[in-house]
């Protein structure tokens, strides 16, 4: 039997990557077996979120026990392939267009080669616009007021600046850190970076302050603007998700409030935006097709682009975003690099990182032109990276406070370190943080307190009160199907709170629910784009039965899906049969979850290892987390779980920097 017919047969392989080696295959029946496994693994490489496959190391992608082709004759047998380019022989013709492409030792399909080469040369071209040179000093005084200086501690406590008088009203509740060398804010390194470069990323876990020092870094843009007499700049703020996006804005509107509250100038943060936008609208969806509106000849109508949960933007939307973003604009990216990578391919921020360095130094050039608002003794260190632009990493947890204790676990969880974290949770001296080691069912032993939550909701004085009730507690899994899965879970508490029996969770792939599964208080998980609708997949709405219609219609007690609109006072409503595929959220993946936060979260894990567990999966979960957190997980699981490292084959680190200090002028 032939590698590529064992590897389907153990179920290795999908049957459209069986199909798509053998389509080449008839299309040339000389090709060897080997090439043909590659074709497939290439294929599944994509559907496994890599860029390409390794062929040096094919097992991270298939954990098979067969005898792989020894690597070098396997590159060889490729490179002969009339299926296969390698940019090295670009002047052979015969093989412009063959549908794979060899390079560096990963094998792509093109589409993702091209999409990687797309992205490199567009962050650099954003690189290449560097601002002017413009006299930094008139921005002192508001820089200064933005980013007061506080006293150094003494050398053996130093950390970072409290800053909390201009920060929103959730964060200025954190626990303050000791103070830090004069010169060493980190946030307003980063907002003075971004008067100089045009390509920024800034990184940073839960409550770092990244949106606050965001905000900040916007009212410095339109101030440097109106000091050198241009026109208030374009500002787009987005995000992967709507209800990212919608985060991102609430925290720009609550610092905007603090920040005039503190006498910043009020015509300054009125030329910054308080609403948010997903990528996907933001881009110009076109229905049926994978372009966008907006792309290099029709580029985006901002000056700058803000762009949050950067770790969930997969290759592709990241290639498409790049090459949308007009010349001449600033690009800031912001992330967390220890929070889950995209579900698509590509884990664009951990190889775009890999590149950038720790985010810890700041070059000498910077250092000294931004010395009129940094001071003359800012933390100055050779930087050697093949970033294009510049990254800076913030490190002070401004969500640390008494109401949840989470930044010891979130760390020992962050590098794997499961002695530590099983020793935290087991002491239960963490404020708010609840462990069931037996991995015990939520709804069995919280059962009364999540019904009261979810009835509330079916009693809320509007769909917009409701929605953001809804925000105050979630139940978060490993996996969607299952004992312990989201689907499961789902039917379980529909039951509960309908009467109904439990009705047996659709299969994956499913049409959308029938309208008349819905009911009075359902909440809502799109799970499919709908660009006809503008929502997509993963955006929270709510099933209320309406009381008036909003048009004035006699429609009352018919039941309206809403979703949140353009405003958090504005959502907008659906009939429930029209809606693209969804399921229930009162449960839901930690992925689905990703950028959202809810005030407690109940984070169960499965009663055995499942692949899909990863130190990253129970990071992402359990920093969902605002006020309080419940894990349910036995040890075995847990420790399994940060033992297994989330890791993405991708060639965007090696070729950053390939084209290190290089533009493509096509």
């Amino acid at each position: 039997m032939s590698l590529l017919e064992q590897l389907r047969r153990d179920g290795h392989l999908r049957t459209l990557d069986h199909a798509f080696a053998h389509s080449l295959r008839r299309l040339d029946p000389d090709t060897p077996d080997a090439v043909l496994v590659a074709v497939a693994l290439a294929a599944h490489a994509v559907s496994a979120g890599h860029a390409g496959v390794d062929l040096a190391a094919p097992q991270l992608l298939v954990d098979a026990a067969v005898d792989w082709p020894d690597a070098e004759t396997w590159q060889q047998q490729l490179a002969a392939s009339r299926w296969v380019a390698q940019p090295s022989r670009s002047e052979d013709e015969a093989r412009a267009d063959a549908p794979l492409v060899l390079e560096h030792g990963l094998l792509y399909l093109r589409r993702y080669r091209e999409y990687e080469r797309a992205l490199v040369l567009g962050l650099q071209r954003i690189a290449a616009a560097t601002p002017a040179n413009e006299d930094l000093a008139p921005l002192a005084a508001l820089f200064a007021q933005l980013f007061p200086r506080t006293a150094p501690a003494p050398a053996a406590t130093m950390e970072a600046p409290t800053q909390l008088s201009l920060l929103a009203p959730a964060e200025a509740q954190a626990t303050r850190t000791p103070a830090a060398p004069e010169g060493d804010d980190r946030q307003a390194r980063a907002a003075a970076l971004a008067l100089r470069h045009s390509l920024l990323l800034v990184t940073g876990g839960p409550g770092t302050g990244k949106t606050t020092t965001i905000t900040r870094l916007l009212v410095l843009l339109a101030a440097q603007a109106a000091a050198a007499g241009r026109t208030p700049p374009r500002i787009a703020l987005a995000a992967p998700t709507g209800r990212a996006a919608e985060r991102m804005a609430e925290s720009v509107r609550h610092a905007l409030a603090a920040l005039t509250a503190n006498g910043v100038d009020p015509a300054l943060c009125a030329q910054l935006p308080v609403t948010g936008s997903t990528l996907h609208r933001l881009l110009g969806t076109i229905p049926d097709a994978p372009r966008f509106r907006h792309h290099a000849d029709n580029p985006l109508p901002f000056d700058v682009v803000v762009v949050d949960e950067a770790s969930m933007i997969d290759l592709p939307l990241m290639a498409k975003l790049v090459d949308a973003v007009p010349d001449g604009a600033r690009l800031v990216l912001i992330g967390d690099p220890d929070q889950l990578p995209s579900v698509e391919a590509g884990d664009v921020l951990s190889a775009v990182l890999r590149a950038a360095g720790d985010g810890h130094g700041l070059p000498a050039d910077d250092a000294a032109a931004l010395a009129p608002l940094l001071g003359t003794s800012p933390v100055a260190a050779p930087v050697s990276s093949n970033f294009p632009g510049r990254r800076v990493h913030l490190l002070r947890g401004w969500r640390q406070s008494d109401a949840l204790q989470l930044a010891p676990l979130a760390d020992a969880v962050r590098t794997g370190d499961a002695d530590t974290a099983l020793a935290l949770l087991q002491a239960g001296t963490l404020s708010n943080v609840h462990f069931d080691a037996s991995g015990g069912d939520p709804l069995h032993g919280h059962r009364d307190r999540l019904l009261a939550h979810w009835q509330s909701l079916a009693d809320a004085d509007s769909p917009s009160a409701a929605l953001a009730q809804a925000a105050r507690l979630r139940i978060l899994t490993a996996v969607r199907e299952g004992p312990q899965g989201a689907r499961t879970l789902n039917a379980r508490i529909e039951a509960l709170l309908t009467g109904r029996q439990a009705a047996q969770p659709q299969r994956k792939g499913n049409a959308a629910r029938d309208a008349g599964e819905a009911f009075h208080g359902r909440l809502l998980l799109i799970t499919e784009n709908s660009y006809r609708h503008r929502l997509f997949n993963g955006d929270i709405g709510i099933c209320l039965r309406s009381e008036a219609s909003p048009a004035g219609r006699d429609d009352a007690g018919h039941l309206v899906a809403w979703f949140p609109g353009d405003t958090p006072d504005a959502p907008r409503a659906f009939h429930p049969a029209t809606l693209p595929a969804h399921d229930s959220a009162f449960a839901m993946t930690v992925h689905k979850a990703q950028g959202s936060e809810f005030d407690a979260v109940w984070l169960l894990l499965p009663a055995r290892d499942n692949r899909v567990l990863s130190r990253e999966l129970v990071y992402t979960g359990l920093t969902r987390a605002k006020s309080e957190l419940h894990l349910s997980a036995t040890p075995g699981v847990l420790a399994t779980a940060l033992a297994r490292h989330v890791s993405r084959v991708s060639g965007l680190a090696w070729r950053l920097g390939e084209h290190r200090g290089t533009v493509d002028a096509s």
